[in-house]
C-alpha cells in the first residue's frame, strides 16, 4: 500500500511567526519586480520589534531602509509631477507631493502589497495588532520600495509608483478647486507682481443675487468670472486667469 508523501513548504521561522516562500514570491509580482539578492526584501519586512527580541542573532530593523525609502519615494513623487505636470508651479507641486507620500496616500500601496501578511513582527507587536497599524505598514513600504533601489535601481521603483500613485495623483490634481491659491502660486514666481479682484456688477434679487468679478495682475484683467456668492466669482476669474496664463 503506498502511502501519500508529505509535502512541505519552506519557511523562515520567526518565534512561531513565519513568513513563506509564497508569500514572498507574490509579493515580488505585485511589486512586478524579481529580487535578486532577496535578503533585501526580507530585511525590508522585518520591524524593529522582532529585531529587538532577536538581537543576538545580530537580526537588523527595517528603520535604515525606511529612511532611505522616503527620499526614494519623495524623489519617484517628484520626478512624476515634474515630467507630468510641467504647468504646475513650485508651490503646487510641494503640497501635492506631500499628499502623495503621506501615511494615507501609502494606504494604497499597503493594500496592493498585502504587507500586513509579511511582516516580521515582535511577539508584544503580534498582539497589538502591529499588522494592521497604518504606521507601521507605511514604513514598511518606504522599506521595500529602498529595497527595490538598492537591488535594481530606480527603474523598478518609478514603475511601480508610477503605475501605482500616478492616477492617484491626476486624481488630487482634478479635485483642486481652489484656483485663487493657484493663481497666486503663479503670480508669485516672479517678484513684484499685483494680483487684485474687483467686483465689476452685481445684479438679481437678494436670494437670487449673481456676482462679476474682474481679476487684475499689474492692473490688466487677465480673466473675469460670475458665481452666486463673490468667493464663487473670484474663483471662477481665477480660473480664467489661469487659463489665460498657462498659453
Amino acid at each position: 500500500m503506498k502511502t501519500k508523501r508529505r509535502v512541505r513548504t519552506r519557511r523562515c521561522f520567526y518565534r512561531g511567526i513565519y513568513m513563506n516562500d509564497r508569500q514572498l514570491t507574490d509579493l515580488q509580482k505585485k511589486l512586478g519586480y524579481k529580487f535578486k539578492n532577496a535578503a533585501l526584501l526580507k530585511a525590508a519586512l522585518t520591524h524593529s520589534s522582532y529585531a529587538n527580541e532577536n538581537k543576538k542573532n545580530g537580526q537588523q530593523s527595517n528603520e535604515r531602509l525606511e529612511f532611505l525609502g522616503d527620499s526614494v519615494l519623495g524623489m519617484t513623487v517628484a520626478a512624476l509631477l515634474y515630467n507630468g505636470k510641467p504647468q504646475l508651479p513650485e508651490g503646487r507641486m510641494t503640497r501635492l507631493r506631500a499628499e502623495l507620500v503621506c501615511e494615507k496616500s501609502l494606504a494604497s500601496l499597503v493594500a496592493i502589497l498585502d504587507l500586513g501578511e509579511c511582516l516580521m513582527l515582535g511577539r508584544g507587536e503580534e498582539k497589538g495588532g502591529g499588522r494592521s497599524r497604518p504606521s507601521i505598514l507605511a514604513d514598511a513600504v518606504e522599506a521595500v520600495l529602498a529595497a527595490m533601489y538598492l537591488d535594481g535601481g530606480f527603474k523598478p521603483v518609478e514603475k511601480f509608483v508610477l503605475k501605482h500613485l500616478g492616477p492617484v495623483a491626476e486624481l488630487q490634481e482634478r479635485a483642486v478647486t481652489d484656483h485663487k491659491t493657484a493663481l497666486q502660486e503663479i503670480v508669485q514666481e516672479k517678484t513684484g507682481q499685483s494680483l487684485v479682484y474687483h467686483l465689476t456688477d452685481e445684479s438679481g434679487p437678494d436670494h437670487l443675487k449673481v456676482f462679476s468679478v474682474e481679476v487684475l495682475l499689474n492692473g490688466a484683467a487677465i480673466g473675469s468670472g460670475t458665481g452666486r456668492t463673490k468667493k464663487e466669482a473670484e474663483q471662477s476669474a481665477a480660473k480664467a486667469a489661469i487659463a489665460v496664463l498657462a498659453k
